[in-house]
């Protein structure tokens, strides 16, 4: 099969290469190196790639710490289900599925992947894969940063960071849904995005004055730096700051501040899935590429989130 690789950490996507690598074997799942028990074999359609994955140390080693370079990044796709292991349930050979694999294993960026079936869910045959692949990640981060973490309730005051971004946008249009009130922040060329993606009011970072954005309850960050250090004065009592970006720097006064890692999640995905069906959640894909001009592609950086198509 075809899949891109990586094998230098310090060359970022300027060390990628498109490859051959062996095919899963898809009828000796249960002893494919590599899987275990609830695995699948997904032929990828469809795969989206977050611009700093391969500064993550998972992208170079495996479950048990050991090195297992040259890996194939990438961990969000759309695809169809090949092949089965022991113990899989919820999912059958032929069926298309979207969702993340395991940070720990080689990805999405490859003709096929083995995943845990718990990690996927089904894709609505009117949902096209590119965009099944560029909802999974951005998707689950925004809901699980406002919902699970967030605690966000109707009523309330929501900060975005990045509100016209990948994730942000989705931030931005669940929280919006949610009966939030939406401030978004951004430079100034993503205003127009952020308002039209659901944000009430919007904070220009490089002109606006941050502080005059008056108390919030949730702050939901993918900036991290002195962006975040700066918004946790800003956060109310009893309220919380939520970031991707590592340990906030600063704690809000009797709130909480809380850095997490996206997990995959079935039901989520469901909802997202009828969200994008039925028109309440657009995705932000700013550029789709071939495997063949992935590496390319994923070195432009384009603004949204990047999709490579695997199979046309």
């Amino acid at each position: 099969m075809k899949a891109i690789v990586v094998t230098d950490r310090a060359a970022g996507t300027g060390g990628m290469r498109l490859v051959e690598r062996p095919d899963p074997d898809t009828t000796m799942l249960a002893g494919l190196e590599g899987a275990s028990y609830g695995d699948v074999v997904v032929e990828v359609h469809a795969s989206g790639y977050t611009g700093d994955e391969l500064q993550w140390p998972s992208t170079w080693i495996d479950r048990l710490g050991h090195d297992r370079t040259p890996s194939i990044p990438g961990h969000e796709l759309a695809g169809v289900v090949t092949a089965l292991s022991y113990g899989t349930t919820g999912l059958s050979v032929g069926q298309r599925v979207f969702g993340l694999t395991d940070w720990t294993r080689d990805g999405t960026l490859a003709e096929y992947t083995v995943v845990e079936a718990r990690n996927l869910a089904p894709l609505p045959g009117d949902v096209d894969f590119t965009t099944g692949a560029g909802v999974a990640m951005t998707g689950l981060t925004a809901w699980q940063g406002l919902f699970d973490h967030g605690r966000l309730q109707a009523g309330q005051r929501v900060l975005v960071h990045g509100a016209a971004g990948a994730v942000g946008s989705m931030a931005t249009q669940l929280a919006a849904q949610a009966g939030a009130h939406v401030i978004g922040t951004g430079r100034a060329a993503g205003r127009g995005a952020a308002l039209d993606y659901g944000a009430h009011e919007f904070v220009d970072l490089d002109s606006d004055t941050l502080e005059d954005v008056g108390g919030v309850d949730l702050v939901f960050d993918v900036i991290g730096g002195d962006v975040l250090k700066r918004s946790a004065d800003l956060v109310r009592a009893g309220g919380t700051l939520v970031t991707v970006t590592g340990p906030p720097p600063a704690r809000p006064a009797d709130g909480l501040a809380i850095d997490f890692v996206v997990v995959s999640d079935r039901a989520q995905l469901g909802e997202i899935a009828r969200r994008v069906r039925d028109g309440r959640l657009r995705t932000n894909i700013g550029a789709v590429a071939t495997l063949d001009d992935a590496v390319a592609a994923l070195n432009e950086r384009a603004k949204g989130k990047t999709v490579i198509r695997v199979r046309r």
